[in-house]
């Protein structure tokens, strides 16, 4: 049986070019083997729910379950997994941008036992904008020198998992979370292919830069204390300038005088001080944030119905 789990914010004008389109493909990828389609809504304001439930009076093979509200597609994909009951799960995207032209070649994979997982990356970035695919090339240099594990560059949430892969992801209890760190950090012997950006068949993205900047941050901060090793060694470095700069004035006292202050050289060491300081405790904070939401031990999801 495969479970297919599609995450969903306000896709109601995707989802009924996304449901054809799947079972296009479906069909050549399974065979006669059962399936189960999974609709995960995360407190969508539109009409997704009416589209998903049109759907289902066609398939009965379709599950709708509704969060409380927005929780955020990493709760919904952590839901997902929990609800599927298959041997085999795929996880992908309403929007098309998750080609499901590629679910035989991933499911083949998973199928005949060389590997547990199929995921997927892009080759291209066509269609973004390049600020953000700059920024976006950024992140995955700077997250694979800081992690003990490697996030392939351009990695999709699109990927086909073996039960066992599935059972070890639910496993891990974190609040925070971030499943593309999450995917490697597992392990499992992971098949990844590659494809060209396919832009969304309706709707509008809901990842505004500043939301993909603070996912970013997230993935950082979820997966390595760095930062906080970055932040020591700055301290180190900086209260070494200071030392050294101190001395140089003490000397240059002794030897010729200086009567006069310093004013720009004050104001210019003040502010690099200042903001170093800030820098750091703004580090400290998202750490001890984290530590915060995780002690809580609040649930990282509330479904409102399951259909």
């Amino acid at each position: 049986m495969l479970s297919i789990i599609v995450p969903c914010y306000n896709e109601a004008e995707a989802v009924p070019y996304f449901y054809p389109e799947l079972m296009k493909h479906l069909k050549k990828a399974i065979g006669r083997s059962r399936y189960e389609i999974l609709f995960i809504d995360d407190g969508s304001k539109d009409d997704t729910v009416k589209e998903c439930l049109k759907l289902k009076e066609k398939d009965a093979n379709i599950k709708i379950v509704s969060f409380s509200r927005n929780f955020g597609k990493e709760a919904a994909i952590l839901a997902g997994l929990k609800e599927s009951k298959g041997d085999y799960v795929v996880l992908m995207d309403a929007d098309l941008q998750d080609p499901p032209a590629l679910l035989k070649e991933m499911y083949d994979y998973v199928k005949s036992g060389e590997y547990d997982c199929a995921g997927t990356y892009r080759v291209t970035r066509k269609g973004e904008p390049p600020i953000r695919s700059f920024f976006a090339r950024a992140f995955y240099k700077l997250i694979n020198k800081l992690i003990d594990v490697e996030i392939v560059d351009g990695a999709r949430d699109y990927r086909l998992m073996s039960r066992k892969m599935v059972d070890a992801i639910i496993s891990l209890s974190e609040y925070n979370r971030f499943s593309k760190g999450i995917f490697s950090w597992v392990g499992f012997r992971t098949k990844y292919i590659e494809y060209e950006n396919v832009e969304r068949v309706a709707g509008e993205t809901k990842w505004s830069f500043w939301k993909l900047f603070a996912y970013a941050i997230d993935g950082i901060v979820d997966f390595t204390i760095a930062p906080l090793r970055i932040a020591t060694v700055s301290g180190l470095l900086v209260s070494l300038f200071g030392f050294l700069y101190m001395l140089y004035i003490v000397i240059k006292a002794l030897t010729i005088g200086d009567p006069v202050a310093g004013y720009p050289s004050m104001i210019a060491i003040i502010c690099l001080l200042g903001g170093i300081q800030l820098i750091v405790i703004g580090i400290v904070g998202e750490y001890l944030g984290k530590t915060y939401m995780e002690t809580k031990r609040r649930p990282k999801y509330i479904i409102r119905e399951i259909r």
